[in-house]
């Protein structure tokens, strides 16, 4: 089996979208649903956070704290400004161009 690599561009865009398509998420969940490593790839999550495209916020569970991301206002600027365009004129694909 063959595994493609994705750059860390799409896996930083992966982020975005997942958290615009749902919302505030947990790191398991955000990890999970982009297909990352939670510990290989927290890096990311952190490097994004201290770039302030995204937000970390600490909620309360019970005796624990859960710690959550969320895009930060400059995060949807990006999105919007820079990965939507881009997607549009070069967009990823399951084949080869022809």
């Amino acid at each position: 089996m063959v595994h493609e690599y994705r750059d860390r561009i799409y896996m930083r865009k992966d982020i975005l979208l997942k958290l615009y398509e749902h919302g505030r998420l947990n790191q398991s969940k955000l990890m999970s649903y982009c297909g990352l490593n939670n510990v290989k790839h927290k890096e990311i999550i952190d490097d994004m956070v201290e770039k302030g495209l995204l937000t970390k916020v600490e909620v309360p569970w019970g005796n624990k704290t859960i710690i959550e991301y969320d895009i930060s206002p400059k995060g949807h600027e990006i999105l919007k400004a820079v990965l939507e365009p881009y997607e549009e004129l070069f967009p990823r694909s399951d084949t080869k161009d022809r």
